[in-house]
C-alpha cells in the first residue's frame, strides 16, 4: 500500500515543480519585455529631453538678448535682471519637476504586480 502512494507523491511533486517553472519562466518573460519597454521609453525620454532642452536654452538666450537690445537705452539692466530671474525660477520649477518624476517611477511595476497575485493566490490555497 505504502508502495502505490510513492508513484503518486512522486508524480504530484513532478507536476508542482512543472508549474512553479512554468509560472517563474513566465515572469521572467514579462521582465523581459518589461525591461525592453522600458529602455525604449528611456531612450525616447532622455533625447527628447534633451533635444528640448537644447532648443528652449536657445530660444532663451537670443529671447533675453532680443529684450535687452530692445530695451538698451534706459532699462537695459532691469531687462537683463528680469531674464536672469526668470531663467532660474524656470530651472528650479523644472528641477523640481524631474525629481518628482523620478521619485514617483515604478521600474517593473507590472512583474511585481503579478508575483503579488501569485503570492496571494498561494495564500488562500493553504
Amino acid at each position: 500500500m505504502i508502495e502505490d502512494r510513492k508513484p503518486r507523491l512522486i508524480e504530484s511533486l513532478r507536476g508542482f515543480l512543472d508549474s512553479a517553472l512554468e509560472i517563474a519562466r513566465t515572469r521572467l518573460e514579462l521582465l523581459a519585455v518589461e525591461a525592453q519597454e522600458e529602455k525604449v521609453r528611456l531612450t525616447g525620454l532622455i533625447l527628447n529631453g534633451v533635444l528640448c532642452a537644447l532648443f528652449l536654452g536657445f530660444g532663451m538666450v537670443f529671447l533675453a538678448v532680443f529684450l535687452t537690445v530692445l530695451f538698451w537705452e534706459g532699462y537695459r539692466l532691469l531687462a537683463l535682471g528680469l531674464a536672469t530671474v526668470f531663467f532660474i525660477g524656470a530651472g528650479l520649477y523644472t528641477a523640481n519637476n524631474a525629481a518628482r518624476e523620478l521619485r514617483q517611477g515604478r521600474l517593473f511595476g507590472a512583474t511585481l504586480a503579478e508575483l503579488a497575485r501569485d503570492r496571494e493566490a498561494l495564500r488562500r490555497k493553504e
